[in-house]
């Protein structure tokens, strides 16, 4: 990890030397900031370019996002969605169903994106499909059941991405933060896991890329 009076600018920099986010992600960052209590939440920029060409490249007929927040992330991979494709994607909290709706109409996704308001544990046993990509953001102390809960309807050859797994470099530095330890436990699982290929990027906040085997 670098220096945090090094980080800050070389993330400018890498956002500067990025394509720049369509208007409508940067209206909904905006909007986000004015109308969230934790709007750093959000993917943001330079994760959400990643995420946007992750699915470019792939061009996934079916994704699955656990953790909508207010919709950054989901607007990101429904760019590259192929052409008769859907997003799925699951948020607990029904106070941003409106910011959801919102910007998925704004951005004119509302053909691709399938919005569900739930818990996911209820909710992805009742999508009976198979995904090409797989995004976890949700609540981190459920990161390892959400594993466990979704790689069965991930494709051989898919890709999941779990957000967060360093936890602001608390999964490494710090020993009694308990959604660290959380994470910690997320991160070994999946590193000790066969059916899967990993590489941990520290993107942001941390970024799990996971290929499932078979």
């Amino acid at each position: 990890m670098f220096a945090s009076d090094i980080y800050p600018r070389l993330l400018a920099y890498c956002q500067a030397h990025s394509t720049p986010p369509d208007p409508i992600l940067t209206e909904l960052e905006r909007y986000t900031y004015l109308h969230t209590l934790y709007p750093q939440m959000m993917s943001g920029p330079l994760q959400g370019r990643f995420l946007t060409l992750i699915s470019q490249l792939m061009r996934p007929r079916r994704i699955l996002e656990v953790g909508a927040f207010t919709g950054y992330s989901a607007l990101c991979l429904a760019q590259g969605l192929a052409e008769d494709g859907i997003l799925h994607t699951i948020e607990a909290n029904d106070e941003l169903r409106k910011i959801l709706d919102m910007f998925v109409q704004k951005a004119n996704l509302q053909h691709k994106i399938s919005i569900h308001i739930g818990d996911a544990e209820v909710i992805v046993p009742m999508l009976h499909e198979t995904f090409d990509l797989i995004f976890l953001d949700a609540g981190k102390m459920d990161y390892l059941r959400h594993y466990e809960l979704v790689l069965p309807k991930l494709r051989a050859g898919g890709l999941l991405l779990a957000d967060n797994v360093l936890w602001s470099g608390k999964t490494v530095l710090d020993p009694e933060d308990e959604t660290a330890r959380a994470l910690r436990a997320f991160n070994d699982h999946v590193h000790a896991d066969e059916r899967v290929e990993n590489l941990l990027l520290p993107l942001r906040d941390g970024l799990m890329l996971v290929r499932k085997k078979f």
